[in-house]
């Protein structure tokens, strides 16, 4: 077992996480501030299970603002800035990636997965299949209003251009920490999904995956093959 000071400091930020997620989906669905991208009703709450306070308080700040709701009480929020459209934009990419990452990880666990003894080569594998199949499905969720003309092939081979290089560059970030997390930091014995500081690792390296996805989505935003969020 990790030291016990460092499980309750992964508990105390799990539990800061899962409840800045319920509030803001409290505010989308009991309080019908809907998001008028449906994906983001997923992307927001999903975001604050590793972001915590900072997701929440992005949420109130730049999510709820383009609500109908809030829109029709306060009037039109504008544009917001190219920086917190990247931003949203990354987030996205995270969400599919988050929630793969967390399947990934219980199934490899459950199934007993290992290579030497190190369950973290199927972590990436299944991680990064799961990661790309769902974040392949927000895309399309989102694309999908916004050009609604689109076949179902022009609409997959969008979301798959989209997608993929951002989603690929998350996962370095993330990745990148599994490793340092399993090969340097937790050794003997290493850390599995059954601990509280397993997932506060997951958390640290969701917000590095994010970083490095960050500079990414810029690109594809300036290259056209990604729109910006609005």
């Amino acid at each position: 077992m990790p030291p016990g000071w460092l499980e309750t400091v992964a508990w105390i930020s799990l539990g800061v996480a899962f409840v800045c997620a319920a509030v803001i989906v409290w505010d989308i669905f009991g309080r019908g501030f809907r998001q008028r991208m449906g994906v983001m009703e997923a992307v927001w709450p999903i975001t604050a299970l590793y972001m915590g306070p900072v997701g929440l308080w992005a949420y109130f700040r730049w999510g709820k603002a383009k609500s109908p709701k809030y829109e029709a009480e306060n009037g039109p929020a504008g544009e917001r800035p190219m920086r917190v459209r990247v931003a949203i934009s990354a987030s996205h990419c995270g969400g599919g990636c988050t929630l793969g990452d967390i399947i990934a990880a219980w199934l490899v666990f459950a199934l007993g997965l290992t290579v030497a003894g190190l369950a973290l080569p199927w972590e990436y594998l299944f991680s990064y299949v799961l990661a790309l199949s769902i974040g392949i499905g927000f895309q399309v969720w989102a694309i999908r209003p916004m050009q609604p003309d689109l076949g179902a092939g022009q609409l997959l081979g969008r979301a798959f251009k989209a997608d993929v290089v951002s989603l690929s560059a998350f996962e370095i970030g993330l990745f990148g920490w599994m490793a340092i997390t399993q090969l340097v930091l937790f050794t003997d014995p290493h850390l599995f999904p059954d601990t509280a500081t397993y997932w506060l690792m997951m958390q640290v390296g969701m917000v590095l995956g994010f970083l490095t996805t960050y500079p990414v989505n810029i690109w594809l935003i300036n290259r056209g093959v990604k729109e910006a969020m609005a």
